[in-house]
């Protein structure tokens, strides 16, 4: 059986790996990348001679896929935690501690943002449940709709989207409910009487078990023993093209003659793929939109007076540049053993991709004074690194899964094709994960279901 995965980030890798394990050398797997390097979005660089991820720098803790991996291949060593310190939100020109009890910065109650928004705001939250909820089951609109009319703007701008800006590199009304939220919308679409009452619903119940979890040397490591366990004939540096039936199964350029094809590349590429055979899959895929962003990973002296906080999150309306700031060296006690103290810094919201056009040395440099405005010391870096990510987060807006819908049906009635990738079922590292197993999995099935 010949096989061809097209994309070597996470989901390809499982993709490939997965396929590996169940065929053996009954199978010809042939792995296309279009980048210089395997990873996708995805990297670890070197920073003061150590790994430090300039991508995604931790994984969902409650999420299995991760861990299972990682003991598969012989890596459960690799596993670490963060040190359970917590977070800061820098709002109106000061740090204030970030709220508790909350889903995606969504209170459950008011006390949760005593301090972060005024007192008029108090005293909505407050009074949100007498006030009626106009929510049909089905419905999705956007997080900002949602939260800004039953909470109001101070909410949406100083606790949502510090948040989102994280996971999605976007804004509230660029992202939808109930592909973002699923277990918030689904509270609401049980009924829930008030989105107070729907977010106590909807929070996941009290654990001691850490919410994160990160890689001690990096994802590299992941990523290399995902290549080398699935032994594919791997061509980077390569664009796929052309992708057509025929009697077979598929062609695909540089590939040729394949029984199947598992896309596991960004919708518009997907998009692009899927064109000729499945328009209305492209279609779908197509008004999918992507976000950008960049990290500068700073390396400090090591005795620079760093708050003892994980990060300093941004709100949104702020004259600061950065988005967020993750105090690496606070946050992952292996990284605390470092000679030098590392700070990541996060630039780039949905919309807005002017920040990626400065140079490294002017990303450096935003990143350096606007870290002296949060801890309010003075920053020096002994070196930095720069990671730009164009196009790297889709936006899952309302509607989102009735496009997922779409796509996954078409690709469903297609023998020998399968999609997977950050677009489908969740931006996170573990849920791609997952896509590549579900991926693999249809295809070993002979493309049923």
């Amino acid at each position: 059986m010949r096989v061809a995965v097209v994309g070597a980030g996470i989901s390809g890798l499982v993709a490939a790996y997965r396929l590996r394990l169940a065929l053996g050398s009954e199978l010809e797997l042939a792995l296309v990348e279009r980048r210089e390097r395997i990873g996708g979005t995805l990297h670890t660089g070197v920073l003061a001679g150590g790994p430090v991820d300039l991508g995604a720098e931790a994984f969902v803790g409650r999420r299995p896929e991760i861990p299972a991996l990682l003991r598969e291949l012989g890596l459960a060593d690799q596993l670490v935690h963060p040190s359970g310190r917590r977070p800061l939100i820098w709002s109106g020109g000061t740090a204030h501690p970030m709220p508790g009890g909350t889903l995606m910065g969504i209170p459950a109650q008011a006390d949760s943002m005593t301090g972060l928004v005024d007192e008029a705001t108090l005293r909505r939250i407050a009074t949100e449940p007498d006030r009626p909820l106009h929510w049909k089951p089905g419905d999705d609109v956007s997080v900002a709709d949602l939260v800004s009319e039953r909470f109001g703007a101070q909410v949406v701008s100083r606790s949502v989207e510090p948040l989102l800006g994280g996971v999605y590199a976007g804004l509230a009304n660029s992202i939808g409910v109930r592909s973002a939220l699923p277990g918030l919308a689904a509270a609401l679409d049980a009924g829930a009487a008030s989105l107070s009452e729907a977010v106590s619903r909807a929070l996941p119940p009290p654990s001691t078990a850490p919410v994160f979890g990160g890689i001690r040397d990096g994802y590299r490591v992941l990523l290399d023993a995902l290549l080398a366990a699935a032994s594919p004939e791997l061509d980077i540096d390569t664009t796929a093209k052309d992708l057509t039936r025929t009697s077979r199964g598929w062609r695909l350029e540089p590939v040729g003659e394949c029984d199947a094809v598992i896309l596991a590349t960004p919708a518009p590429v997907t998009a692009e793929l899927l064109g000729s055979p499945l328009p209305e899959a492209a279609a779908a895929l197509a008004r999918i939109e992507l976000s950008s962003s960049a990290v500068v990973a700073l390396a400090l002296p090591v005795d620079t007076p760093l708050p003892e906080n994980s990060g300093i999150l941004v709100a949104t309306g702020e004259s600061l540049r950065a988005k967020a700031f993750t105090l690496s060296s606070r946050k992952w006690p292996h990284l605390a053993e470092r000679d030098v103290a590392i700070v990541r810094v996060s630039f780039g919201r949905f919309g807005d991709d002017s920040l990626l056009a400065l140079s490294d040395a002017e990303l450096i440099a935003a990143a350096t004074e606007d870290l002296a405005t949060v801890t309010g010391i003075a920053i020096r870096p002994v070196t930095a690194a720069v990671q730009r990510w164009r196009g790297g987060l889709p936006q899952y807006a309302p509607g989102h899964a009735e496009l997922v819908s779409t796509i996954e049906s078409a690709v469903g009635a297609t023998p020998g094709l399968a999609v997977a990738g950050a677009y489908l079922h969740g931006v996170g590292v573990p849920a791609c994960a997952a896509s590549g197993t579900t991926a693999a999995e249809r295809i070993l099935a002979g493309g049923e279901g």
